[in-house]
């Protein structure tokens, strides 16, 4: 069963708003430890989650799906952005 197209867009603008979120970051000195950064990458990604979940259209099933894939999304990036992270930290 595929994903209405209303949760579809949800997804996509979820995941552009929170791109944006992680280009935003710059990382200062003194740096949190990796950790840290997870911990905080983390709850940026509940924190989304919660917000989408009052967004999502159609049947219980079908909000789980959405909510389910905009959070596979969502850590997709987050591991691009956490690898970053570990560069910074290796580069000091």
């Amino acid at each position: 069963m595929a994903l209405l197209q209303a949760n579809k867009d949800l997804i996509s603008t979820g995941m552009k708003e929170f791109n944006v979120l992680l280009s935003q970051q710059v990382f200062s000195d003194p740096p949190i430890s990796e950790e840290a950064m997870v911990t905080v990458v983390n709850d940026w990604v509940s924190f989304y989650i919660n917000y989408y979940r009052q967004h999502v259209m159609g049947e219980e099933q079908e909000q789980d799906r959405a909510l389910q894939e905009l959070r596979q999304e969502l850590n997709t990036l987050c591991t691009a952005f956490l690898a970053k992270y570990r560069d910074f930290l290796k580069s000091l």
